[in-house]
């Protein structure tokens, strides 16, 4: 999808469209920018770029605040669409998927056709323009994707993955950041193509099982951890988190606790949402001058309770915060999934069964009246604005 975030925002704000517009909170605020629209990335600005910065660099941008429930709403639409196309397909993030269109030219088309009709289809059932790469490989399409940008279609013939791929500056390869980028300058290799002129045994021993991915990248293949996986429709998460930066530093002990209160609720809340337990509950914080700790500790039994994620969460806070030191971001984070909660005693699992009801009970209220109808007494002062970023949709109610 193009410019997701804004281009929702534009449907429900239609004066938005054509200016610079920064998804993610005020100008003034902590934080970074969760989208930005064409417009906007001409001065430079673009995604997990901090707020602040982004103001200075476009001063004349409009900044508003994300809205989680529209971007779920729209992800789900294209999620419908894809469903429609074929049923090998995964999300990989709540405005980009992969599909596998293996055997269904009967009924869309080659590739080309069928990468035009999947389009109209997107762009129909949603009035919003996305970008779309055909390819024999998810590596390649997902680059050809990026190479149409905005409202493109772009296909690369079975054969020509590696000549498509050669005259790209090496950072467009995916897995490629500024350290790796860096690395690979230094022995001279600029773009995709000259990896393709390296031995894979010195790519081996520059850079280890990376280098070989990066020569199989290279190649048009998928290649690499996560290219290499298997496609699966399965979106399930494999933690769920929730942090915060505040607005300005804190080491008011209260604040901290009734923050810490709030996400708890947060990742309770998403984690029945999925119907899962979690084992592990885990901190993070980071100081002014940016020193970041995280702490963890496995549970007994898993849970899907705000309040047992919230004792666990501020019992490691205590254990291990620097008292009297401000903080500049804290988050609670959650994982070791499980479907049920597992061996409880007869006197807690009925306690823990009265908690989930008066907890599903809260997520309905928050559902009919917004987030802030219902919190825990000691959440009412962490009570803060969400920031928006990327993440898996949730699955769309069967209709």
């Amino acid at each position: 999808m193009d410019a997701f975030f804004v281009s929702v925002e534009e449907l429900y704000d239609p004066s938005l469209k054509g200016k610079p517009v920064v998804v993610g909170g005020k100008g003034h605020e902590r934080g970074v920018v969760s989208a930005a629209s064409y417009a906007a990335r001409k001065f430079g600005v673009h995604s997990a770029m901090p707020l602040r910065t982004a103001a200075a660099l476009c001063p004349q941008a409009i900044f508003v605040d994300g809205h989680r429930d529209r971007y779920e709403l729209y992800s789900g639409k294209v999620r419908g669409v894809i469903e429609s196309f074929t049923p090998r397909f995964e999300m990989a993030s709540i405005d980009e998927a992969y599909l596998d269109m293996t055997g269904t030219e009967r009924l869309h088309g080659p590739s080309l056709q069928a990468a035009h009709k999947l389009h109209e289809a997107i762009r129909a059932a949603t009035g919003l323009n996305n970008s779309i790469g055909a390819s024999s490989a998810r590596l390649v399409s997902k680059v050809a994707s990026d190479q149409a940008k905005p409202n493109g279609v772009l296909w690369i013939p079975p054969g020509a993955e590696a000549a498509f791929l050669a005259p790209l500056d090496i950072r467009k390869i995916p897995g490629v950041g500024k350290v790796a980028e860096k690395n690979l300058q230094d022995i001279g290799i600029y773009k995709v193509g000259d990896l393709t002129l390296l031995d894979d045994r010195l790519l081996m021993e520059r850079f280890g099982k990376m280098g070989l991915a990066l020569a199989g990248k290279a190649k048009g293949f998928d290649s690499g951890s996560w290219f290499e996986k298997e496609m699966s429709n399965d979106d399930d998460p494999k933690s769920i988190s929730h942090e915060h930066t505040f607005t300005e530093d804190t080491a008011e002990r209260a604040v901290l606790e009734s923050t810490l209160a709030h996400m708890s609720e947060k990742v309770g809340r998403r984690l029945r949402e999925h119907g899962f337990h979690a084992r592990t509950v885990q901190i993070k914080f980071r100081y002014s001058d940016f020193t970041t700790f995280t702490r963890a500790q496995s549970l007994d039994h898993a849970t899907q309770l705000d309040t047992e994620i919230f004792q666990t969460a501020r019992e490691l806070f205590d254990r291990n915060w620097d008292k009297g030191r401000p903080i500049r971001l804290i988050g609670v984070h959650t994982a070791g999934f499980s479907e049920t909660e597992g061996q409880l005693d007869l006197l807690d699992g009925d306690k823990n069964e009265k908690l989930k009801r008066v907890f599903t009970a809260a997520d309905s209220l928050r559902d009919k009246f917004g987030e802030g109808s219902v919190n825990l007494a000691g959440a009412l002062r962490g009570r803060f604005r969400e920031r928006i970023h990327d993440g898996l949709p949730k699955k769309p109610e069967p209709s």
